[in-house]
């Protein structure tokens, strides 16, 4: 039985169908499908704290904002930083490729930022509840890159290592990568973000509204990105200028959102007058109030 599982061969194409001038690929629709779940899941918790599901909507729309912009600019800046800097323009060149996904915590970290100010709602208070949705995300996200065949791990000879036998076609500009046996880092990331989601719903579906401010963010930050740190050992570096470096660039990036978080677990429900954060209460506000209306 063991013999069967001495490595599993990646042939997937990251295309699904080709409609006539439209390419449908798997990473955008595993892409998307991670905002559509996350609405099902917030809609839920919005409603058991009597928060208007209204809200969903409104906050979705800063968030895909805030993940794609983040995303794509931290991929630019963060990866390769002189060729962008030298060709603005192609930075908005979205469709060939490009995400980081530290630069879509700082684009999340902002788009929720705005969202909180601009509709009364408390940031951490937000934050709490939008990290058990990113988590679910994030998992979908990293299975999109397994069927790129990206971000793939160092050689090794574990039982369930992967050959990304398309590596070469798909990547054509990058025919440096041998086609050997490597870790799956894509699904050991996408496993943890379940892990993840599974941990912090759980958390929240104890206490609720009572929920310590700032705790879940907290947590959620220290573990994923300790956990991003450890697994960056077990891929391949994203781009030459790593290879120098002691640390690559997901581990540098990943340091201080480290330290942030665990300065927040730290604080969670500390602040004065304001352990448990706030929104708007508002669930059935505006549906009309029956016993007003009156028979003339």
């Amino acid at each position: 039985m063991l013999s069967l599982l001495a490595y599993i061969t990646w042939t997937a194409s990251p295309i699904i169908a080709k409609l006539g001038p439209l390419t449908l690929r798997w990473y955008g629709l595993l892409f998307m499908s991670g905002f559509v779940i996350g609405t099902f899941v917030l809609t839920h918790i919005y409603k058991s704290e009597r928060v208007s599901p209204r809200w969903v909507d409104v906050i979705t729309v800063y968030m895909l904002i805030g993940t794609v912009v983040g995303a794509r600019l931290g991929h630019c800046l963060f990866y390769d930083p002189d060729y962008y800097l030298a060709h603005p323009l192609d930075i908005l060149k979205i469709w060939e490729g490009g995400l980081a996904s530290h630069g879509a915590t700082l684009g999340i970290l902002l788009a929720v930022w705005l969202f909180s100010r601009n509709n009364k709602f408390d940031y951490l208070w937000t934050l709490d509840r939008i990290v058990i949705v990113v988590a679910s995300g994030g998992a979908m996200i990293r299975l999109g890159n397994l069927f790129n065949s990206e971000i793939i791990g160092r050689q090794t000879d574990v039982p369930w290592a992967f050959k990304f036998a398309r590596y070469n076609e798909i990547h054509h500009e990058l025919t440096n990568i041998p086609n050997e046996l490597r870790h799956p880092t894509q699904i050991y990331e996408s496993l943890f973000c379940v892990f993840l989601f599974i941990l912090l719903y759980a958390m929240w579906s104890r206490t609720k509204e009572k929920t310590p401010r700032g705790l879940l963010f907290g947590l959620f930050v220290v573990l994923l990105f300790t956990f991003r740190f450890l697994v960056e050992f077990l891929k391949e570096n994203q781009v030459d200028f790593e290879n120098s470096l002691p640390l690559n660039m997901g581990q540098i990036l990943s340091i201080p959102l480290i330290f942030v978080g665990i300065w927040v677990v730290l604080r969670a429900g500390k602040w004065p007058g304001n352990p448990f954060g706030y929104a708007p209460r508002d669930l059935g506000e505006e549906a009309p109030n029956k016993s007003a209306v009156k028979v003339k």
